[in-house]
């Protein structure tokens, strides 16, 4: 029995884990899961639909009547040449008021104006439109990931150093009970101790309960369950990589200069040098190809006003079998119905157009000039919020190079206190202030690297890199 146990367990631990999802992978899950995505295949189909009904316009237009009056009053001769007819015998009733027809008509387009075309090319910027708004979402979409994605890290690092800290409160806790037993402590001392390690326990109980929820948003964005274990921290190199201690330096028109500042130089301390400026490219972002969009499609809506002005060609061919024929000489004579045709060109212009033509062109331009102003207030706000984070990026890195000597000075407080403890003399507010200290110092130091972390991530989202 024993055997199989141990190959049991040896098959067991032989089994891969499935590793939680990355950032990345987070993103990419999220992307794929999020409803919106479904859009994409509508928009494509839908421009489909738009293209073909477009290009069916010079197909030829076919139409099947039929038609039975009666009228007041029909063509008839003079009667001078009637009564010359009735001379010679010749008998001419004249049309019946009751007339009957059933016509065929093919109508050909030759030229709509340009019509055609301008429907296509809205069809085309429509749904170019609608394919930028969904990026837009989507990449707003990743900022929520990134959002929860920290979240979660942060509190995976609060409950850490809770563990660790009730792990200290309760190591102390046994050490002056011992003293209390050795009459050496008041258990007054004990129970100031047991409070703050039930305190701790609450802290963490809250923080755990934070992160079971940020777990369960971020399970229901990706589509996928999350374990227990924690996330896997992004690579900070390859971010702070191009985004270490960068600052606004340049705003020009369109363009922003981001300065790059070196971490170190030659000898290792920083030396303040600034690398090769970094040019912003605005057009990186998505809202600038949506931008764009939307001036595409005025433009559109703009050839479709123009060409609904001008003429129309074409030819059309009508055939019908009735009464009265073309013929009507014949058909005064005789009430038999006849197969009669025609063939032509046509043409049409609609004046009333014009009417409203200059003042709905001037409505179209300057909704273009109100997507300038949208885009150059965008651009604005992406400038300032770039320069914002590339500060707070910097002033990050100076404080947690004073976090690491706070928490060495924190630690080496608490040593001491606790050396007191262990030689005797006893100082348990002392402790308790001198664990709580460095325990604030630890947990400020865990968030504050993860918030440059995540920063430095927001400023990479921010210039969609």
């Amino acid at each position: 029995m024993k055997p199989i146990l141990i190959w049991a367990g040896l098959l067991l631990a032989g089994l891969p884990l499935q590793a939680q999802p990355t950032l990345n992978e987070c993103r990419e899950l999220a992307r794929r899961h999020y409803p919106a995505i479904r859009q994409y295949d509508l928009i494509r189909r839908t421009e489909a639909y738009n293209l073909s009904n477009a290009a069916r316009a010079y197909l030829p237009q076919v139409s099947f009547s039929a038609q039975a009056t009666w009228q007041t009053d029909v063509p008839t001769l003079p009667d001078a040449l009637t009564g010359m007819l009735s001379k010679q015998n010749i008998s001419m009733p004249g049309l019946h008021k009751d007339q009957y027809k059933v016509m065929l008509e093919v109508d050909q387009m030759i030229w709509d104006g340009g019509q055609t075309a301008a429907r296509k090319r809205l069809a085309e910027a429509e749904s170019l439109e609608e394919i930028r708004t969904a990026d837009v979402d989507l990449h707003a979409l990743q900022g929520r990931i990134d959002d929860l994605y920290f979240g979660i890290l942060l509190l995976d690092e609060q409950v850490a150093q809770m563990h660790l800290t009730i792990g200290l409160l309760q190591s102390n806790l046994e050490k002056i009970r011992s003293f209390v037993r050795n009459g050496v402590a008041m258990a007054s001392d004990a129970d100031a101790v047991e409070a703050e390690l039930l305190a701790a326990k609450q802290q963490l109980g809250a923080c755990v309960s934070r992160r079971e929820s940020y777990r369960r948003m971020l399970a229901l964005f990706i589509g996928q369950e999350l374990d227990d274990r924690p996330l896997v921290r992004p690579e900070v190199v390859a971010a702070a990589s191009v985004a270490e201690h960068a600052e606004e330096r340049l705003t020009t028109g369109g363009v922003t200069t981001v300065g790059l500042w070196q971490g170190t130089g030659p000898s290792g301390a920083s030396d303040g040098t600034l690398e090769a400026p970094l040019a912003y490219d605005a057009t990186a972002r998505p809202e600038m190809a949506w931008f764009d969009a939307r001036v595409e499609r005025l433009s559109a809506q703009e050839q479709q006003l123009k060409a609904a002005t001008r003429p129309r060609f074409g030819l059309f061919a009508q055939g019908y079998y009735g009464y009265p024929g073309l013929d009507y000489f014949r058909s005064m004579m005789s009430p038999d119905w006849s197969w009669n045709a025609l063939v032509g060109v046509w043409m049409s212009w609609n004046f009333g157009g014009y009417y409203t033509r200059k003042n709905s062109l001037d409505k179209l331009r300057t909704a273009k000039e109100r997507v300038e102003v949208q885009r150059d207030i965008f651009l604005f706000d992406n400038r300032l919020k770039v320069v914002e984070e590339s500060g707070e990026i910097a002033r990050l890195r100076r404080a947690l190079a004073d976090d690491d000597r706070i928490v060495a000075l924190r630690r080496s407080v608490r040593e001491a206190a606790e050396s007191k403890l262990r030689n005797g003399v006893i100082d348990t507010d002392d402790l308790l202030r001198r664990i709580t200290d460095e325990n604030l110092a630890l947990m400020a130091r865990s968030a504050r690297e993860l918030e440059l972390l995540k920063t430095i991530y927001e400023w990479k989202h921010t210039l969609n890199r």
